[in-house]
């Protein structure tokens, strides 16, 4: 979307809520290898018999060499480590009191509202972008609304990991015909809870957060430190290489409820190998577009799923291998966390920006999909 002829829209502020429980790479390995155990002794006579193949253990330095993660924040640690469940344990509220998203959503808020110096009354739309929501209705942007105290309007969208990127292009066109003043993104992840902690190619991949990012008109922001939506591109390219089956028609046909593919599912290497090009390409041509050299760039703040995948992209759109500053990672800490990713290393890596240095915001994921946001500092 070119923005010549649109009111300049800025990003005034960020905010990232940390659950408080960590699971390192060694915790969760020996509760993988502590069920790999009960797995393979419970079915001795059918794996002997090669009706079933043997379970194989996990270690913390395929984890790390395979991914570059070392630790994942969750909301729930015990649940997750008990080998005879290995799901969080997260007991549903009566409907009278907060979701867990929306408390999330709320901690997160509030720090990217103190750092745009917005009150409730400022901010009249809400956008809950994530992978998961834990219901369909009413919506979790309605819900946080609510908590806030904001008027105007809220609602969900999901495109899997680039739903921030995508909420970003929605607050902009928003801000852009003055539907909006003032637009709050969120995105609270919980990604502990699709995920398969069975399986062995993926058990260690994410992690739960939750963020957040207000755009407003650049005429209307007052925050110290503002950030210029340069540019927004988004692109979509249909895979079954990510998938999760999860839906409201899993009751429909009971044979498939339970199964592995209701969870998380990938395939790691074909997505490798097709996502990382297309990423590089399209900020690529966007940079060449806009006239930008990758020389120009001060900063890749990317989706956080894989470190070989982002020193791979940062590589094909600088030229060179970049300079640890230059492409930030923090999924060592965070693991994946979807969406959430890319704007925890925008929040965690943007202030040492001077006036006018430019960086690129972008995530990709799922469905394929790619979103791409250029930004400058003003």
């Amino acid at each position: 979307m070119n923005s010549s002829h649109m009111p300049d829209v800025v990003i005034s502020g960020t905010g990232l809520y940390t659950p408080a429980q960590s699971i390192s790479n060694d915790e969760l390995v020996a509760s993988y290898n502590t069920w790999v155990d009960l797995y393979n002794a419970e079915h001795a006579a059918a794996i002997a018999a090669g009706e079933l193949p043997a379970m194989q253990p996990s270690s913390a330095e395929f984890i790390e060499k395979a991914s570059g993660i070392r630790a994942r924040y969750v909301m729930d640690k015990e649940g997750i480590l008990d080998p005879r469940r290995m799901v969080p344990h997260l007991p549903e509220r009566p409907n009278d009191a907060a979701s867990i998203q929306c408390e999330m959503a709320v901690a997160a808020a509030r720090e990217a509202m103190n750092q745009a110096a917005k009150s409730a009354a400022a901010i009249d739309a809400v956008i809950v972008a994530a992978s998961n929501m834990q219901r369909p209705y009413p919506a979790m942007a309605v819900e946080i609304q609510h908590a806030l105290g904001v008027q105007g309007y809220g609602f969900d969208m999901n495109v899997a990991c680039s739903s921030a990127t995508f909420a970003i292009q929605q607050a902009r066109d928003a801000l852009a015909t003055g539907s909006a003043r003032c637009v709050l993104v969120l995105n609270p992840e919980i990604c502990s809870g699709h995920l398969n902690f069975r399986d062995r190619d993926s058990h260690f991949i994410f992690g739960d957060v939750c963020t957040a990012v207000i755009l407003e008109r650049a005429q209307d922001a007052t925050a110290d430190a503002q950030y210029l939506v340069v540019d927004s591109k988004l692109q979509t390219i249909y895979s079954n290489n990510i998938r999760n089956n999860f839906g409201f028609l899993n009751r429909a046909d009971e044979t498939g409820c339970g199964r592995p593919d209701k969870l998380f599912v990938q395939e790691g290497r074909k997505v490798f190998k097709e996502v990382c090009p297309a990423v590089a390409r399209q900020i690529s041509e966007q940079l060449e577009q806009l006239d930008i050299a990758p020389t120009d760039l001060k900063r890749l703040w990317l989706h956080q799923a894989n470190l070989s995948m982002n020193q791979l992209i940062a590589r094909r759109v600088l030229g060179r291998d970049p300079a640890p500053d230059e492409s930030p990672i923090i999924l060592d800490e965070y693991a994946n966390t979807s969406s959430a990713g890319s704007i925890i290393a925008f929040h965690k890596y943007r202030d040492d920006f001077a006036s006018g240095e430019i960086g690129v915001l972008c995530s990709f994921g799922a469905g394929y999909s790619i979103g791409s946001v250029v930004l400058r500092r003003r």
